[in-house]
């Protein structure tokens, strides 16, 4: 059975609440489980708290009668950017950073991302949301659920009822769908094989039910992994699990773009809207996407069949080149302008 069916299959579990459909059998998930056990006593979790990047961005950008952009951050440690050590190198103050730069307004973040958290864990962090109707909702999350042995189907039915709700309040959703974990050295064999490939298929299903949820994705895989087995300690903070201030910013580097493009920053060029190539059915372009790192996926239309069509695009922007500590909420603060 290919990836897309088996994407499919999850999703539709999912759905119609269908909890099966795990990779093992009983006897090799309680093995994988005992496995996951020790790779959490490898992993030397950092010390000391998050940095806390909470506030605004770009008030170089403020102006009289202009109000901010709303951005929330929901998922696990990665959403909260353990592993950096100053609030500028978290994943939402980099986002934060870039969007100011590139659609040159103000920018108010909210992260609300809980270290350890599983999809099914998101609820308190979606009605924080909820309270704001931020602009834009981020999400990252699906790696411990993998560590975790959660059932893909359970874990992606989670997160379609998140993206749903935020969708339905009016935000602009992005999903940063489950990273590769096979790539993690901590994790041995043979949980780092299955760990590859559930990881992978988690991401697929997590794009087929984000999208038909009114969400866009971008896959993040192994987006580190060639580099990191090259040079691990600058990719990879000091557990070799969460990844350093500049391997957050090479994921956040792939998830800028898609976030300016649903808040009307980055145009679409033409070539690209008319290229039949992009266009596949929702289960083939989620798992091309789980293929490649750094692929987004948004809906496109239904398809003959009743299924949907999507597209798929790859994008590349450069981060500012300074980005800055956040000022607490409200503050107005004239800076020099970063670089994109």
């Amino acid at each position: 059975m290919s990836r897309a069916s088996r994407a499919h299959r999850i999703a539709l579990a999912a759905a119609y609440g269908g909890g099966g459909l795990g990779l093992l059998g009983a006897a090799a998930t309680g093995l994988l489980f005992g496995e996951a056990q020790l790779a959490k006593w490898t992993i030397k979790v950092p010390d000391g708290p998050v940095p806390n990047c909470d506030g605004d961005y770009g008030t170089q950008f403020a102006a009289d009668g202009v109000e901010p952009l709303t951005v929330a951050v929901l998922g696990d440690s990665t959403a909260a950017g353990m592993g950096a050590e100053l609030p500028r190198q978290t994943p939402g103050a980099l986002l934060a950073n870039g969007l100011a730069d590139i659609l040159r307004r103000p920018v108010r973040l909210h992260c609300f991302a809980v270290v350890g958290a599983l999809t099914a864990d998101l609820y308190p962090q979606l009605n924080q949301a909820l309270e704001l109707q931020p602009d834009v909702a981020v999400v990252l999350v699906g790696a411990n659920d993998v560590t975790h042995v959660v059932r893909p189907p359970v874990s992606v039915r989670h997160l379609s009822r998140v993206v749903g709700q935020l969708a339905a309040a009016g935000s602009r959703v992005v999903v940063g769908t489950c990273p590769d974990l096979g790539t993690i050295r901590p994790i041995r064999q043979p949980l780092r094989w299955v760990c590859r490939r559930w990881s992978r298929e988690l991401a697929a299903a997590q794009t087929i039910a984000t999208v038909e949820a009114g969400g866009r994705t971008v896959s993040l895989g192994d987006l580190l992994g060639p580099e990191f087995l090259a040079a691990p300690e600058e990719l990879f903070s000091a557990d070799h699990f969460h990844p350093s201030p500049a391997g957050y910013a090479k994921a956040t580097a792939a998830l800028l773009p898609t976030v300016a493009s649903v808040l009307g920053g980055l145009g679409e060029p033409a070539e690209e809207k008319l290229t039949a190539a992009m266009l596949r059915s929702l289960p083939h372009a989620a798992a091309a996407a789980a293929d490649r790192a750094g692929t987004e996926v948004s809906a496109a239309g239904p398809t003959p069949a009743g299924g949907r069509w999507a597209q798929l695009r790859r994008r590349v922007r450069l981060l500012a080149a300074r980005p800055t500590d956040p000022h607490p909420p409200g503050t107005m603060v004239t800076e020099p302008a970063t670089e994109g």
